[in-house]
This record gives structure tokens, sequence and C-alpha cells, in this order.
């Protein structure tokens, strides 16, 4: 197992109950085609904030003002790639710009699904942060062998 985590944030962005998903486009079979929520993981020198704010941008065309991001939920992941992650989902209904694809190299498609009505192709990873936001489920575990119960 690695000796580090990743940590990766990930940006709903949210509109008359619907959330925007990007369909991956990946050299790995196991994630192409299936879609994800714009994210990335947290760069050196900069906040959590700031990364997810940064990701909106670069993947998706719009800008995020930091204060407007609320974290919603925090997914402890493994499995996911070769490294475990710690996973922030931030929500937010404020931004500027039109929502396109920035990164047709990494992106097929980008579309809005309704939150109770997300597509089956889904990477779990996001699709566990999404089930966590609509029950309102403020932390979990995904992929590990044997999750310590909370006390």
């Amino acid at each position: 197992m690695a000796d580090r985590h990743l940590i990766d944030v990930h940006v709903l962005l949210v509109r008359d109950g619907h959330v925007l998903l990007t369909r991956r486009r990946d050299t790995n079979s196991r994630f192409d085609g299936l879609w994800h929520l714009p994210s990335g993981k947290l760069d050196a020198g900069e906040s959590v904030l700031q990364a997810a704010a940064r990701e909106a941008r670069e993947e998706v065309g719009v800008h995020v003002d930091p204060t407007h991001l609320r974290l919603v939920h925090t997914l402890h992941v493994n499995g996911s790639g070769p490294e475990p992650r710690l996973g922030l989902f931030f929500e937010t209904s404020h931004w500027t710009g039109h929502p396109t694809n920035q990164e047709p190299d990494k992106c097929s498609a980008v579309d809005w699904f309704p939150l109770h009505d997300l597509p089956d192709q889904l990477i779990d990873y996001p699709a566990a942060g999404l089930h966590a936001y609509r029950t309102e489920t403020p932390f979990s575990v995904h992929g590990w062998q044997n999750p310590t119960p909370a006390h």
C-alpha cells in the first residue's frame, strides 16, 4: 500500500435540483466513458477552496468564488487509484460563466443531471460522495476492508 494519501476536491455545481457532471475520456478502460464531478488533486501551496475553484475553472470554464463553496461531504477512499484518497466535496449554486468542456482530451461531454436521477455509468468514488450529499451525511469511507465504526 502507498505510504501517503492524496487530497482530492470535487465541485458540485447545483442548479434547479440538477448537478453538472463530466464524462471521462480516459486511457484506463475502468473509467473511460463514465460520469464524474469536476475534480482534481490539491496542489502544493493552495487551499482546498482555491483548488476547488481552480478545478471548476480548468475543467468546465466557470469562475467560482471560493467563499461560495460549502463543504458537504468528506470521503476516505481506497481503491480508486494507486493511492488512498481523502475526497472533499464542495457544493455551490453561485458561479459566473456557462459550463463548457475545457479539457476535451480528458472529457467527452458535460451535462446536467437531476440529483434524484443520476446516470448509472457514474464512477463509484463521486457516486458515493453524491449519495452522501443527497442524504446529508458528513463523512464516509469507501473501499476499505474494515472501516472503523464510529463511537
